[in-house]
């Protein structure tokens, strides 16, 4: 496969967000907008866009593997997880299943969530029709049980910086969970946010990772950069 070679300024944006890359890893800085795997919109999604930086940057003439064990939502920032060979997805892909990767997030939520420190457990069912996810305190029929624990980081005239670890990975979860509690994020109109962000986007950002290397084993700790300012 011949990869059409990318503009200068697009190959050295996505060398500048690349966190983490070895033989068998990428973990990647995404911006609110960019999808990392292919969709029915028919946008270009991350996977191909690294494909092409990696096939011009190490002059590679046939084909690029780039598997994706987990991906954000389009209007999501942050971290990004990539496998370079068949073998990292697929342990990759396991791994994430198992729950045996931490994840932590930051959200600017529109109101303070109360106590400013603690764990949520929803039953959450997902209607497809509508790509939105409900929240219920007990179980029902198509649920799935979701757990997140939070902090609050820093308040805002307008805006409450949250930290969430996640527990679990469901559809929606974070935005779901924290809207339920009467906390939307901040441009998420899905979930109630009042008004919607300039970019189009949510102020949800995959902050940070932990995870064993596929391979090697040893544990890896990524943080990616965001800049929220003036807002904090």
């Amino acid at each position: 496969m011949i990869y059409e070679e990318l503009e200068q300024s697009v190959y050295e944006d996505i060398a500048g967000r690349i966190l983490y890359e070895d033989n068998h890893l990428l973990i990647f800085n995404k911006r609110i907008g960019e999808i990392v795997q292919g969709d029915k919109t028919g946008d270009e999604p991350l996977s191909e866009t690294l494909k092409a930086f990696i096939a011009q940057r190490d002059g590679k003439p046939g084909h690029v593997f780039m598997g994706v064990p987990h991906r954000l939502d389009r209007p999501v920032s942050g971290i990004s997880v990539f496998a370079k060979t068949s073998k990292a997805l697929e342990r990759l892909n396991e791994a994430f299943r198992s729950g045996n990767v931490h994840k932590t997030y930051w959200a600017l939520t529109c109101s303070r969530p109360e106590p400013e420190e603690g764990e949520l457990v929803h039953y959450l069912y997902r209607n497809e029709k509508q790509n939105k996810t409900y929240a219920y305190t007990f179980e029902k029929n198509g649920t799935k049980r979701a757990i997140l624990r939070y902090k609050v980081l820093k308040d805002t005239e307008r805006y409450h910086l949250v930290e969430i670890e996640l527990l679990t990975g469901r559809h929606h979860q974070i935005r779901c969970q924290l809207s339920t509690i009467g906390c939307p994020i901040k441009g998420d109109l899905k979930y109630g946010a009042p008004r919607s962000n300039k970019d189009g986007g949510i102020s949800l950002h995959a902050r940070s990772i932990r995870l064993n290397h596929p391979t090697r084993g040893e544990e890896i700790a990524v943080e990616a950069p965001v800049d929220w300012s003036p807002i904090i």
